[in-house]
């Protein structure tokens, strides 16, 4: 897969939908990558928007990038004002939720939600070029780049809810209780869960940025057994692995005879 060639040359909007676990390191990474791609002559690298209404409580500090100082402020202006401070930069805090009609356009959207329910609002905008979802369990995770679906129905990276379209089913439960300690949420997330995805996920950006184009969409990572797992950019590898069948497949695939 190559990476359009406009994005090599404009300011990259990226909107960040989420700076609790991995969005939290998500954001600092961003602010790394943008310096690294100027130095390495990208002429405007990237610009931020990060989304958030979730306030920082006692559980979060130590699990994620918050300290006790934070507790009872937004999330996402402690977090975007830290990194603006540090690198002289003007990425955006919103306190207001992800929603349709509200948000203009990106080239970019890095979820790091944890509820299905997020990842169907996203995926219902359709505003954005690229969407690039991070999700994870206690100790394993995984991140899913894939792309806006096409008039002209050719080949395209599958979505995170292409590849997961139970996602898309909402009879489906889901716990979303939030953790009341630390302890608490120690016990349903692993301490470096969080920074070993978002580290996969920040890289692939890298590899985009840097040599322009990449051999997988998805790579899935498990810490307790330390294996990280790429899934080839391969229609076969997509149905073998996930059932999907890409639209570029099927208008290909012989005529069934009668």
């Amino acid at each position: 897969f190559k990476l359009p060639a406009g994005l090599l040359k404009k300011r990259v909007a990226i909107h960040l939908v989420g700076v609790g676990g991995n969005g939290g390191h998500m954001l600092t990474g961003l602010a790394k990558l943008h310096q690294a791609m100027l130095a390495l002559g990208h002429e405007h690298g990237l610009h931020v928007s990060a989304f958030d209404d979730d306030r920082v409580s006692e559980s979060n500090v130590g699990r994620q990038l918050y300290y006790p100082s934070d507790v009872g402020q937004y999330k996402v202006d402690v977090l975007v004002n830290r990194v603006n401070l540090s690198y002289g930069l003007d990425f955006k805090a919103s306190t207001q939720r992800y929603r349709a009609g509200d948000i203009g356009a990106c080239d970019f959207v890095v979820g790091c939600v944890d509820t299905a329910a997020s990842r169907r609002q996203i995926a219902n905008m359709f505003n954005w070029a690229f969407w690039m979802d991070l999700g994870n369990g206690n100790s394993a995770g995984q991140v899913v780049l894939g792309q806006r679906p096409q008039q002209d129905r050719g080949l395209r990276l599958p979505t995170v809810v292409d590849l997961y379209p139970e996602l898309l089913d909402d009879s489906i439960p889901e716990d979303d209780a939030p953790s009341c300690s630390l302890a608490d949420a120690l016990l349903k997330q692993e301490l470096f869960v969080n920074q070993g995805v978002s580290t996969f996920a920040l890289n692939m950006l890298w590899t985009l940025f840097t040599s322009g184009e990449l051999d997988y969409s998805a790579v899935f990572v498990n810490l307790k057994s330390a294996v990280a797992s790429p899934l080839p950019i391969d229609p076969k590898a997509w149905k073998k692995r996930f059932g999907y069948v890409s639209q570029a497949s099927r208008k290909h695939r012989p005529a069934i005879p009668h």
